[in-house]
């Protein structure tokens, strides 16, 4: 302390006294938060915390495997709506959980819980933030709802249908059968692409391509034919062929709708086998490999 902090009879300003009083405040509560914040820890409450745990973890697997037991069993029309509450339910075991924990160890007065939550928010901020950034994603995607169990997606280059909703991130199974697991966090900056949003049913688009003189009338014939009498289409939904002129041919797209989302490959497999048959047997031309090639050289020079 310097003789210019003394007022004229030698003690210190006001504005001093006050800085310096709400600095040793600070640390004093710093210092004594440890010993008001945490209760006496015994080896029954250790135990009771063990259990606790155990029981949470249980009781999540068992959530999840009584959710897709069920939900394989009811009408096809609820499968998505029993998938989709897993979340939630997870969600409320972890609250729970991490409720009684806090309760059974700490001395949670209005005062030490403030105090916590600003110790803890800075903590993470700094250690965690990736995986804070994830959760916090993940609770906004409850809400927002790009992505629920059961939809199939895409995020960047990986698809496939959600088969599971945890507190990090989700699980896609892709048509390989490889299970994927993407950070929630990749909604802040990554498109997300949904088939069926939530409906069992994901409109499938199949191309098919002729040469440009083609009997155009009798190929949407033939894919009309073929979309309607295959045992998987959603008859409710419509059906549309639209086609588009290429360089080295014609391309025809049909767009259907299958009754379940998850049969989209085999019906996709389904329609164009139905389709060729018909081509084959009508004799229709393909794009010729001298026409692409030819194509391709005309765009090159």
């Amino acid at each position: 302390m310097t003789l210019s902090n003394l007022d004229p009879i030698g003690l210190v300003s006001p504005i001093e006294w006050c800085s310096q009083t709400f600095v040793f405040a600070q640390l004093e509560v710093s210092q004594n938060l440890p010993q008001r914040l945490l209760t006496d820890v015994s080896l029954q409450k250790i135990f009771r915390a063990i259990i606790t745990v155990a029981i949470a973890y249980g009781s999540s697997l068992t959530v999840q495997s009584l959710t897709n037991w069920i939900s394989e069993r009811v009408p096809r029309r609820f499968r998505l709506l029993i998938k989709q509450s897993l979340p939630f339910w997870k969600g409320l075991i972890l609250i729970v959980t991490i409720f009684y924990l806090l309760n059974l160890f700490l001395n949670l007065s209005q005062a030490n819980l403030l105090a916590l939550t600003g110790t803890l928010a800075v903590a993470l901020g700094f250690a965690f933030k990736d995986y804070v950034s994830s959760i916090i994603a993940g609770v906004v995607a409850l809400f927002e709802a790009p992505y629920r169990v059961g939809d199939r997606i895409q995020i960047e280059d990986h698809y496939g249908e959600v088969i599971g909703y945890g507190l990090r991130g989700i699980r896609l199974q892709t048509p390989d059968d490889n299970t994927v697991t993407i950070p929630h966090n990749k909604t802040w900056t990554e498109a997300v692409s949904n088939a069926n949003s939530g409906q069992l049913e994901a409109q499938v688009a199949t191309d098919f391509y002729f040469d440009h003189n083609v009997d155009v009338e009798q190929v949407i014939r033939i894919l009309y034919q073929a979309a309607y009498s295959s045992k998987y289409t959603q008859l409710n939904l419509p059906i549309v062929v639209v086609m588009q002129e290429q360089i080295w041919g014609t391309q025809f797209k049909l767009r259907s709708y299958p009754m379940d989302a998850r049969d989209e490959f085999v019906y996709k497999t389904d329609l164009i086998r139905r389709s060729k048959q018909a081509f084959a047997l009508h004799n229709l031309a393909y794009p010729k490999l001298s026409s692409v090639f030819q194509g391709e050289s005309n765009l090159t020079y």
